[in-house]
């Protein structure tokens, strides 16, 4: 058992938890007032205007919404763990897609503890001009992590100030607008604004001033009620932000002209009351604030991966993740060394975007699916998260293009790698429940529409004893599906359910971890029945599903005789059910011939007498890489010159008519050469042999199985057909008339033969 498993669970006292003003509101609010407020808002309106900038402000923040209510839906309908948006989307979308956003996640939560040090610093040259920025940065980032350190409580009762100190110049910025010194110049409102830069370009700045509403949910493992505190915290929030940005730049526009706020990026000390004293504190208190906040949540992201055991397992191994943090701090003290951080600055919001956007499309997902376990107290239709998810994405190209597309680059790449690494998880996701609604969508528009020919698909359902020791035959109905149909092994097991001495369902997902390994495309199954000749056809008559039901069962060669008796009465049964049957004899190739072309060879007697299944099973055959190139040859016996020629005239006309590139050999029977001596003299050095199948007069089965017996013992690989469909004859032949043309009949006729063309002599048991 996993020990780290219920660290996803809170642990602790509840007393010792976060409610939700401190634990959500407070990081989140503090993250979004940062310093694209204090430093870009004055630029926004100064380029654009008042009207476009309440346009950007109602777009930006409108994405905003959508993914904290999304956020809101997702968090109320389950228990959000530790990792926050990491949690999340692992959980609904899955473990691989969860990581590839996770990974670069953590990593753009360390890196901005480095930018906002880095910005903290800077700022400081208003007051002090010289000031060493990097040096500066590496101390901000120690004393982050030393308030990191001392909890997360301790952390966020440590901003409270600074949220009185934002809140203090926002009144400063107020009382200044209204009761301060007016310019000389006309406000902006009342002035036509130069557009000397794009309307998204400015978009693309102000943006990131609202990426801020993950900082609560990084939490979501220290919250005292998650599916409280993360949705009502976070809807505050946002609407608290929203608010303050639609006033700010109303102030702003009123109190400068459109020159001002454009090249003064100080404006805000001009214009705020006791000017610099009241606004460079809070400005100062947002950037160290969101600081302090990717301090938080970064390692928490990592302690969350860590339990997933994709990160080191020491990260996970305490509540408080100490570790992880001294982690996280060691990656921002080293980042400090890049110096110019604008790019890596682009890449971080590029990262932040894809997982809102993810958290919207696991929003609309949910909602899309209809599954019963999806019951949100927060509810939202499903298109508004898709929106959203839309817009995300939309505003990562309209930021920055290049970086945007190398952000999805990377998480691309660490999907693909992830997804071929095996990682059990042990809840469900999302995917399952798109999978069945699609299902579900498919099949019963399928179930409405009529079976035809041209619709044919190979459904094999193939018996095996044990399937281990069946793969041959297995890959075999892998290889006859070529991908175009569904292939069900089924383990039939003679006996009483109550009885047996293993558990059907744990037998089945071993069968499934088979089939996997061998890189077969299969569904596993297992049947207890009562015999193995009844059990055939229940599994045969149950088997799919409105229109995807097996259309052709596919066994091995019995190892004892009685049983081949049994196989061949269940012909007429499953001819009744519009089923084909395939016995197939196999042996290994012989040594020394894996180097040269592979050769089919189709034993024909008539497209009436299942040569249309056996051509199209060496098309289906020769498709797969393994048998691409594969010769495929028509073989034939004629009684005399003249069968030979018309036997070689149709088959001539039928080939190019069905596309299928083979070559035609008729031969013609010599005297006293019995047919069995025939096929193994011309088909001993082939491949594969396909031959066909009659269908035996009950009673005549014994018969029937002694003939087979005999022609099998001195063949390679051999497979027995018997067309029981009703469409195959259909799809093989596409010109009117060509299937109704038999082979001319041989000379004599032995008993038992099924058809009346082009049948063998002998009474052999081939078509």
């Amino acid at each position: 058992m996993n020990p780290f498993r219920y660290l996803h669970a809170s642990s602790g006292a509840d007393g010792r938890k976060l409610g939700t003003f401190l634990g959500v509101f407070t990081p989140t609010i503090l993250t979004i007032l940062g310093v694209i407020m204090y430093l870009r808002f004055g630029w926004v309106v100064g380029n654009v205007g008042l009207g476009k900038t309440l346009l950007i402000v109602l777009l930006a923040n409108g994405i905003t919404l959508i993914t904290a209510l999304s956020l809101s839906a997702v968090a109320t309908n389950t228990r959000v763990g530790v990792g926050g948006a990491y949690y999340i989307i692992s959980r609904s979308l899955g473990l691989e897609i969860g990581a590839a956003i996770g990974l670069p996640l953590f990593l753009c939560q360390v890196v901005s503890v480095t930018l906002y040090s880095y910005g903290f610093a800077e700022s400081l040259r208003i007051l002090w001009p010289g000031i060493p920025v990097p040096f500066v940065a590496f101390l901000v980032i120690l004393a982050v992590g030393w308030l990191a350190s001392r909890g997360v409580g301790f952390a966020l009762r440590a901003q409270l100030p600074v949220m009185a100190l934002i809140a203090l110049s926002l009144l400063a910025l107020i009382l200044g607008v209204l009761f301060g010194t007016a310019p000389e110049a006309p406000p902006a409102p009342l002035q036509s604004v130069a557009e000397t830069v794009g309307f998204w370009t400015v978009f693309a700045v102000f943006f990131p001033a609202v990426t801020g509403i993950m900082a609560g949910l990084s939490l979501s493992g220290d919250l005292r009620d998650s599916k409280t505190s993360i949705p009502l915290g976070t809807l505050a929030a946002v609407c608290t932000g929203f608010a303050i940005y639609l006033l700010v730049p109303i102030l702003l526009a009123a109190g400068a002209d459109p020159v001002s706020l454009r090249e003064d990026s100080l404006i805000w000390t001009k214009l705020a009351v006791l000017g610099p004293w009241l606004v460079l504190p809070g400005l100062w208190g947002a950037i160290f604030s969101s600081a302090v906040g990717s301090a938080l949540a970064g390692p928490r992201t990592l302690q969350a991966l860590a339990m997933d055991r994709l990160a080191p397992r020491w990260l996970a191994s305490s509540d408080e993740p100490r570790g992880a943090l001294a982690l996280t701090i060691g990656i921002a003290l080293t980042a400090v060394l890049l110096g110019d951080l604008n790019t890596v600055a682009l890449v971080v919001t590029m990262f932040f975007l894809t997982v809102y956007g993810t958290i919207n499309l696991v929003a609309a997902l949910e909602g899309l699916s209809g599954n019963p376990s999806w019951r949100p107290r927060v509810r939202i239709h499903w298109g508004v998260p898709l929106t959203g998810a839309v817009a995300c994405f939309a505003a990562m190209l309209l930021i920055h293009a290049t970086a945007g597309i190398i952000a999805i680059i990377i998480e691309l790449a660490l999907w693909i790698f992830l997804a071929r690494r095996e990682r059990k998880a042990d809840w469900g996701d999302v995917r399952r429940d798109v999978y069945e609604a699609l299902i579900r969508w498919a099949l019963i528009r399928l179930s409405r529409r009529p079976m035809t020919a041209r619709n044919w698909r190979p459904h094999l359902l193939v018996f095996v004893g044990r399937v281990e020791r069946r793969l041959d035959l297995v890959r075999f109905g892998n290889w006859f599906s070529a991908n175009r149909g569904v292939l069900t092994v089924c383990e039939l097991v003679p006996g009483e359910l109550l009885d047996i001495d293993f558990e059907p369902p744990r037998r089945q997902k071993e069968m499934e971890a088979v089939l996997r390994r061998e890189g077969l495309v299969a569904f596993g199954q297992v049947s207890v029945v009562e015999s193995v000749e009844r059990g055939i056809l229940a599994v045969a008559q149950a088997n799919g599903i409105a229109g995807i039901e097996s259309n052709t069962v596919l066994l091995g060669w019995p190892d004892d005789p009685q049983r081949l008796v049994y196989f061949l009465r269940v012909i007429r049964k499953l001819r009744r059910l519009n089923q084909s049957f395939i016995l197939a004899k196999l042996k290994p190739l012989a040594p020394g011939r894996e180097g040269r072309r592979r050769t089919v060879d189709v034993w024909w007697g008539g497209l009436q007498q299942n040569g249309d299944l056996m051509l199209l099973l060496a098309y289906l055959l020769t498709r797969n890489p393994e048998w691409r190139g594969a010769r495929i040859r028509i073989l034939s016996l004629a009684s005399n010159p003249l069968a030979k020629e018309q036997t070689e005239r149709i088959l001539r006309r039928l080939i190019p008519e069905i596309r299928i590139e083979a070559d035609i050999d008729v031969k013609i029977k010599e005297e006293g050469y019995s047919v069995h001596k025939a096929i193994h003299a011309e088909s001993a050095k082939a491949d594969v042999v396909i031959l066909g199948l009659g269908t035996p007069v009950a009673g005549d089965e014994e018969r029937h199985a002694q003939r087979l017996r005999e022609l099998a013992e001195g063949l390679p690989t051999c497979f027995f057909v018997n067309n029981g469909s009703l469409f195959i004859g259909e799809l093989v032949t596409t010109t009117e008339g060509v299937g109704a043309a038999g082979v001319a009949a041989p000379a004599s006729r032995g008993p038992g033969w099924s058809g009346t063309t082009g049948a063998h002599p002998n009474g052999t048991a081939v078509d």
